[in-house]
């Protein structure tokens, strides 16, 4: 099976020489209803894993409507799992659009259950009978829904996660719309007082040009309606949207909630890059916040959209940013 994290480092450079052209594709993809590889169930045979996490009988039925579509990945969803004192905040992992728990978190969820976190992931946004064989597999994707559903999809998990594991807050770590969509959840739907930490791959906090394509959707609109009519979340993450409108009406952070945004200057999904950026200012009490840059770290790394989510460099910044007291150098990788 060839997951995401090797075609990632298989094709780096290639990835960056595509440029614009790439982001063109991706357009393209959108108006066939989602990326290169997707397709209706109907038109093929689903071969997605069964998802086999074995939930509480009490929790039978609490899980989000779509919460089980897709199998866990490694190290995700034991729900027998109970938090540690060196590790007492269970971590919610939030896929991006496009995406499901299985292929985004194949790396970090072990790497995070080996650390001895309690690792939790969700399918969020689904659309009935919408697949993708990215990775060689033919499994559902999510992240297409409406954002302010998803987040409180988003919501009902973390509840289930508190009351499973006994945990006060969660942390949660999001690629892209995931990255984003908890900060809905934080700043509407009440969930400041239940999260510690919200650590964004790539997030779409302001939403995004697509490398300035998004800026062409009123001189097509038919076309854009397809698209959003498809992915109402790509409609919610275009910048100028009602739904970034109402996300600039609060502050971009809740106090009380550590954020730290990872970035890479080789974005080509949500673009211009620094608009991942949140401003933390605010005086007294005003929720922390640490924006980080890839190449800071590694000068080297060609790591894109996709890629960050699987790079080594990445990857321990999460890592750093989970468990602060006890951060390590970041080396290049």
């Amino acid at each position: 099976m060839r997951t995401p994290l090797l075609r990632s480092f298989a094709r780096p450079v290639r990835r960056k020489l595509l440029g614009a052209a790439g982001s063109t594709l991706l357009a393209c993809a959108l108006l066939a209803g989602g990326p290169a590889g997707v397709a209706r169930a109907a038109d093929a045979t689903p071969t997605a894993p069964a998802a086999t996490a074995a939930v509480p009988a009490a929790a039978q039925g609490e899980l989000p409507p779509d919460g089980d579509t897709v199998a866990s990945p490694p190290g995700a969803n034991d729900w027998n799992c109970r938090p540690t004192a060196a590790h007492p905040n269970p971590v919610v992992l939030v896929h991006g659009t496009f995406a499901n728990r299985y292929e985004n978190w194949l790396v970090l969820s072990p790497l995070l259950k080996g650390l001895g976190y309690c690792v939790f992931a969700l399918d969020y946004g689904m659309v009935p009978g919408i697949t993708s064989s990215g990775s060689g597999l033919l499994l559902p994707i999510g992240g297409l829904g409406p954002v302010p559903e998803s987040a409180a999809q988003l919501g009902r998990f973390v509840d289930l996660v508190r009351g499973a594991t006994g945990a006060a807050k969660v942390d949660v770590v999001g690629h892209s719309q995931g990255g984003m969509l908890p900060n809905y959840y934080l700043k509407f739907l009440g969930g400041a007082g239940k999260v510690d930490k919200l650590v964004g791959l790539a997030p779409s906090n302001h939403g995004t040009t697509l490398d300035g394509i998004t800026n062409l959707a009123p001189y097509f609109p038919r076309v854009a309606e397809l698209i959003y009519t498809a992915c109402a979340a790509c409609r919610d993450q275009a910048v100028g949207s009602d739904f970034n409108r109402k996300m600039a009406s609060k502050p971009d952070t809740v106090p009380g909630v550590r954020y730290t945004v990872i970035s890479t200057i080789y974005d080509e999904v949500v673009t211009p890059y620094r608009t991942q950026f949140l401003d933390g200012s605010g005086g007294a009490g005003q929720a922390r916040v640490d924006n980080q840059v890839l190449q800071a770290h590694c000068p080297l790394s060609l790591a894109e959209h996709v890629a960050v989510a699987f790079t080594p460099t990445a990857l321990h910044l999460v890592t750093n940013a989970l468990d602060p007291a006890h951060a390590t150098p970041v080396l290049c990788g």
